[in-house]
């Protein structure tokens, strides 16, 4: 099923319908759970299946046992947090995501649920992945992306850099990373040298990266080939950006390290970026309806859904009822929101509104703030204003600080995780 997109739950761990009966048996104790070698097998199952839909050959099975077991321990210590910390994704919120899916692939939930069984995945596997990927997902938005900050004069310096680059080079990269833990050894510094030294020589033997990524790399997209696909200079780390400088599509760079460890690039492409890009601005209207103690989240929900049925129906109009029933601000004039950019509305709240056509009503959508119905109202393209330029500068700066607070927050939480390695031992 080479259309299937998997990738959604790139390190999903599903239940191979001709996976052999296996004599199970602890492979890694994460704090206080374990890792048994059934999910080990799932889970490699899965990477297997998903490289050979992306024409690259797998490393050998011991390699990507590794590979997989180092992943499965680090996506354990982030459920845990979500756990330990009250952090949680209804049912509803699952079933939407799952339906999404299905229609990114064209298919009725029926249809790609058939799909999957005839990819070899259990239904109630994927979906359960699915729920892990947003609960992961919603972890990293609470502890990482909500508390960068960004300051006015790291806007001006960004603006006045563009000055400079009127026609700032994007890049299509794909990127290993080593990870070295905080306050390493020097003996394990070492050895976190020596396997990105060995990375670096089969890549440069001719080994294909995306294969030399999936046997090598710590990083999340490791199954992914290690692609990060177009990044604009400004989005990318400084030591990033200045070794793709002065590359040529197809070079590797050289061993650069960080405090996360060591990488490897490799550019695939590079083009210029028109810095005067058309923005596109979306004019909203939306109903929100506020969760408390006397408002749950069932309540929200079902009383947005009763919302919505009436509007699609022809029987109400939204503005009407945002009046009636709306709990923000802009009730009073139906829910309008003024015209808005990309960055100026919560994630949650931008993903929602930019998969609706023109006056669509989106499902019911939980922010911080509560649960929304949104409409989409027109949609124009034009050049950003001076302010919208800084706020674009912004969102940039932002998007790079929490890529790296990212990456580094996930190797402060693997070493604050108790982990035994059984793996090996027979």
């Amino acid at each position: 099923m080479k259309k299937l997109l998997l990738a959604v739950v790139a390190v999903a761990c599903a239940t191979s319908a001709h996976a052999v009966t296996l004599v199970d048996r602890i492979v890694a104790v994460v704090n206080k759970e374990v890792i048994t070698y059934s999910e080990l097998n799932e889970a490699v199952g899965m990477a297997e299946r998903q490289l050979s839909r992306q024409g690259t050959p797998a490393p050998d099975r011991p390699v990507l046992e590794h590979q997989m077991l180092e992943r499965l321990i680090l996506d354990k210590a982030q459920l845990q947090l979500a756990r330990e910390t009250g952090l949680r994704v209804d049912e509803v919120q699952v079933d939407r995501a799952v339906e999404r899916i299905a229609q990114t692939n064209k298919l009725t939930l029926a249809d790609f649920r058939k799909a999957l069984e005839q990819d070899g995945v259990a239904f109630d596997s994927f979906r359960n992945d699915v729920r892990q990927q947003m609960i992961m997902g919603r972890l990293r938005e609470r502890e990482v992306d909500n508390k960068v900050q960004v300051t006015d004069s790291e806007v001006d310096l960004f603006l006045e850099q563009m000055k400079s680059r009127p026609q700032s080079a994007e890049y299509n990269i794909a990127h290993i990373l080593v990870r070295v833990p905080e306050q390493a050894s020097p003996e394990r510094i070492r050895e976190a040298r020596a396997r990105a030294e060995s990375a670096l020589a089969d890549a440069k033997s001719g080994s294909p990266f995306a294969r030399v990524a999936a046997s090598y790399s710590d990083a999340p997209d490791a199954l992914q080939g290690g692609a990060l696909g177009w990044r604009s200079h400004e989005r990318l780390p400084e030591l990033f950006a200045n070794a793709l400088a002065g590359m040529q599509p197809g070079e590797l760079s050289g061993i650069l390290r960080s405090p996360a460890g060591f990488h490897i690039l490799k550019l695939n492409d590079k083009r210029g970026a028109g810095a005067e890009a058309p923005v596109v601005q979306t004019r909203i209207r939306h109903i929100l309806i506020r969760t408390n103690e006397m408002v749950s989240e069932a309540d929200a929900r079902r009383k947005l859904l009763d919302l919505r049925e009436r509007i699609v129906s022809g029987g109400a109009d939204f503005g009407e009822l945002a009046r009636a029933n709306s709990d923000d601000g802009t009730a009073a004039r139906g829910g309008e929101l003024d015209w808005v950019f990309p960055g100026d509305t919560v994630p949650e709240f931008e993903r929602a509104y930019e998969q609706l056509k023109v006056g669509e009503v989106s499902q019911p959508v939980r922010t911080p703030f509560g649960y929304h119905l949104i409409q989409v109202l027109e949609r124009r393209s034009g050049d950003a204003s001076t302010e919208r330029k800084r706020l674009q500068a912004r969102q940039a700066i932002r998007d790079r600080k929490a890529d790296e607070a990212y990456t580094e927050w996930l190797r402060q939480l693997r070493d604050a995780t108790y982990v035994e390695l059984r793996l090996d031992e027979k």
